[in-house]
């Protein structure tokens, strides 16, 4: 549990991080940004007095320097327009018009746009340095910010695309890396149990078929042997572990009534297990010996969360797309923000367990029978509800109609 909230922090503190150095990007950008647009308003406050000196201008004005701030706009979009509204000139826009009229249309459009997102000058012509008065001759300076500006304003958050879908690909590889180097731990390690497993057990068999021979009345006998059928289960469920296992059709309800008596022979009177089964069957491909281990880990986990004492309740249902399989007790009850928690390897509430059973369960239910397990819902102090789907087989309704007309 320590292990599972500790990975939880790094992923917050990451998080937190990674929000701080878009949050400081932005700003500093926009600060840039600001500063860059301040500057071309003073450009374009500078070429507007070039336009007045060059509107003003006689024989015997030397209108070099205006000229050479004139033609030196080559970045920011200007439409320049008479006291009345009409086009006087424009520089650095790209006009798509096929006649004249079109131009001068597209033209006053957007200046207006421009007027009416404050990027105006009002040039007076008739007295310089003072504010347009009625009767003044003028002229508007229209104008927006250069392409440059605008690529600048819309960099940082092309750059957060790029990080973020860097860190999303960094972290993709990472899960797919590590989930890569369970299986291999998995695999190996089921596979390992299994192999040793298997030479004490043939060394029971033997042991219990030399005692059959010895002590045929005696009662004890058939209980080893069940246990010894048990381990050899248990070796068997280990070595399908460690390989792809085969799937087949079954009914479920039979499976699901052997576990439960198994858990019922393992438990103490104080434990009641009930089963809730439709009358037909109920088909779908599993591979028995896992799916059987499946529902036996969370019925082990409920006795566990009842302290040895409640009910367990395991129901089985068809519906239209789905077989579903419940298991409930009346144990301590789990809080909501470890539904997810608990299948995670290495979660664990009791002091010596290891904290994989549910995480082996969501792996068989998941990755070898394609279905669905999550918790369904909890209360503390009430109990838990552990929900499996399977996909419903194509066929499966027409299989149970036909068991119901059977029967």
């Amino acid at each position: 549990m320590q292990w599972t909230d500790r990975i939880r922090q790094v992923k917050i503190v990451l998080l937190v991080s990674a929000v701080v150095i878009a949050a400081v990007s932005l700003v500093i950008s926009y600060l840039l940004v600001r500063d860059l647009s301040h500057e071309e308003r003073n450009r374009m406050v500078v070429w507007a007095e070039a336009m007045r000196s060059l509107s003003r201008a006689d024989e015997n004005t030397d209108i070099y320097l205006a000229l050479k701030v004139i033609d030196g706009n080559n970045t920011i979009p200007v439409i320049v327009l008479d006291a009345q509204g009409n086009v006087e000139t424009y520089r650095n826009i790209t006009i798509k018009a096929e006649t004249a009229a079109d131009t001068l249309r597209y033209l006053q459009q957007r200046a207006e746009a421009m007027r009416q997102a404050g990027y105006a000058i009002d040039l007076n012509l008739t007295d310089a340095g003072q504010d347009v008065r009625p009767g003044d001759d003028y002229l508007v300076i229209c104008y927006e910010e250069s392409s440059m500006l605008r690529r600048l304003a819309s960099y940082p958050y092309v750059q957060l695309g790029v990080v973020g879908l860097f860190v999303v690909v960094a972290i993709f590889a990472l899960l797919s890396s590590k989930r890569a180097e369970q299986n291999r731990v998995w695999v190996g390690l089921s596979k390992e149990t299994a192999h040793q497993l298997g030479t004490p057990i043939s060394s029971l068999m033997a042991w219990t078929a030399i005692l059959r021979e010895a002590y045929p009345e005696d009662e004890l006998i058939p209980e080893m042997d069940k246990d010894v059928k048990r381990l050899e289960l248990i070796a068997d469920r280990f070595s399908k572990i460690g390989s792809q296992p085969e799937v087949a059709r079954e009914d479920l309800r039979p499976l699901l009534v052997r576990t439960a008596d198994y858990i019922r022979r393992r438990s103490s009177d104080k434990v009641v297990v009930t089963c809730d089964m439709p009358k037909v069957s109920v088909d779908a491909d599993v591979c028995a010996p896992l799916f059987e281990w499946v529902v036996e880990n969370l019925c082990k986990n409920a006795i566990d969360a009842m302290s040895g004492k409640g009910s367990i309740t395991i129901r089985l249902r068809q519906e239209t797309a789905h077989i579903v399989i419940e298991v409930s007790d009346t144990g301590k009850g789990i809080s909501k923000r470890h539904f997810k928690t608990v299948f995670s390897p290495g979660y664990t509430t009791k002091k010596r367990g290891w904290g994989l059973g549910l995480s082996l369960a969501k792996r068989i239910v998941e990755e070898y029978h394609k279905g669905h397990i999550f918790v369904k819902n909890s209360e503390l102090g009430v109990g838990t509800t552990f929900r499996i789907e399977l996909h419903a087989l194509s066929d499966g309704v027409g299989a149970v109609s036909r068991s119901s007309a059977a029967k």
